[in-house]
């Protein structure tokens, strides 16, 4: 959960650097000059950490040793995703959700065309982009992802493999082991798409360009919301909007209905005042959402009643693996307040609050890198922190691959059934298909 706007990428296990049956995107030269660079970065973050992070003894953990270590690793790099790899290690020693390595921008954007999810303990094709050369390779939603690049997804590792493969070395495809609900396993080498682009942020780009990225991220980080009889269903993307924008959506659109069905499957996170601003339009009291431990005295997260202006019908709260930090601080505390129903798949367990810390590095060609450092853990009212356990839903529920493959879902159209409607998991599975971000 972030203190500001940072985008939360995941982190990796240097291990992973290499393996893999693709290639990675052809790399850039890595001469003396992008070496000092890497060695600069590391020295920047070493002095974000040991600044700024929550635990002074740093978990037990000898920093200087470590980046010391990784210093002289950077000496033997021989490319420059080998070195961003031994500066996000240097990281990912603290097993901390919200302490990373930030990469600079690359000089392409790679669209694999599909995504996987961890549902229980398996992993699945949970969307496929049409038209894509992953659509192409004969893989299928519902299919359940056996192996990618030889190794086999966990809970745990999971954000591992998609630190590694979208932020530190985008790859022009991936090999991965599927296995369809009614098949035998089946080895596939999926395609990605690689679009050149720009290495280095340069002051003089085109600001259309700008603006149709800014354009695009809005279209696909809006609320969506769908209306059964009185009952709203809301589709949160993520916390990263405006405190006020809460009180807003719930004064105009939720507070006469009867029920609020609230999908936070797949929400990062984001403000904590947006969360704390969310949560003070469902209690009819200020109340503390949860005390922050760090180097220093924190004031906790509280929530304000909004007094005769909260929402006083039925709330049942969706989420799922990919449900993280601010998403799954809003689901505990319905479920310590007894506010509400949680249902779905236990949450991701990366529940810490950060602050980014944005950097340069060269002249007249600029590029941009940073850290997110975790400045507090987040305790809730049981005196409890969820960071590596997640939360746990009232109702556990998984869709089966055979809904998936089919389009249905069942969680969505169980969590209206307890609003007070009814409806069946195939038009629960068409009110919010997967938008896919357009070619630029």
């Amino acid at each position: 959960m972030k203190a500001n706007n940072y985008t939360r990428l995941l982190a990796v296990s240097l291990a992973l650097l290499f393996f893999g049956a693709f290639r990675p995107v052809p790399a850039q030269s890595f001469d003396s000059i992008e070496r000092q660079r890497a060695a600069d970065m590391l020295n920047v973050i070493k002095d974000d950490l040991k600044k700024n992070y929550y635990d002074s003894s740093f978990r037990g953990i000898d920093v200087d040793a470590r980046f010391k270590t990784a210093e002289e690793k950077l000496k033997q790099a021989t490319s420059l995703g080998q070195a961003l790899g031994i500066i996000a290690q240097a990281l990912l020693e603290l097993d901390d959700s919200h302490t990373f390595f930030v990469p600079p921008p690359r000089p392409e954007s790679v669209e694999y065309g599909w995504n996987m999810q961890m549902i229980g303990d398996k992993a699945y094709v949970v969307a496929i982009k049409p038209g894509s050369p992953a659509e192409a390779s004969g893989l299928k939603v519902g299919d359940e992802v056996r192996t990618l690049e030889g190794f086999k997804p966990t809970r745990k590792d999971m954000w591992k493999m998609d630190y590694y493969y979208r932020a530190l070395s985008p790859r022009p495809g991936l090999r991965i082991v599927v296995q369809s609900p009614d098949g035998e396993p089946r080895q596939l080498d999926v395609p990605a798409t690689v679009r050149r682009g720009l290495r280095v942020l340069e002051f003089e780009r085109d600001i259309n360009d700008l603006i149709r990225k800014a354009e695009e991220e809005d279209r696909l980080n809006r609320h969506r919301f769908v209306e059964i009889g009185n009952i709203l269903v809301w589709k949160m993307p993520n916390f990263t909007f405006e405190p006020e924008q809460a009180d807003s959506i719930m004064t105009d659109r939720v507070n006469k209905r009867s029920a609020l069905v609230l999908d936070l499957r797949g929400n990062p996170g984001g403000y904590v005042k947006t969360l704390e601003h969310l949560a003070g339009n469902f209690f009819d009291h200020d109340l503390k959402i949860a005390d922050l431990k760090g180097r220093k005295e924190m004031k906790p997260q509280q929530a304000k009643t909004r007094g005769k202006d909260i929402f006083t019908g039925k709330l049942i709260v969706l989420v799922d693996n990919k449900s993280a930090s601010a998403a799954e601080i809003f689901a505990r505390l319905v479920q310590l307040e007894k506010r509400g129903i949680v249902i779905g798949d236990q949450t991701a367990g990366a529940v810490m609050e950060s602050r980014g810390h944005s950097h340069e590095a060269g002249t007249q060609r600029i590029v941009i890198y940073g850290t997110s450092i975790t400045e507090a853990d987040v305790i809730m009212s049981d005196g409890k922190s969820i960071e590596h356990v997640g939360v746990i839903p009232d109702e556990l529920m998984l869709p089966p691959a055979e809904d998936m493959a089919a389009g249905r879902d069942p969680v969505l159209a169980r969590a209206i059934q307890l609003a007070g409607a009814k409806i069946d998991s195939t038009k629960a599975g068409t009110m919010f298909p997967v938008e896919w971000r357009r070619p630029q």
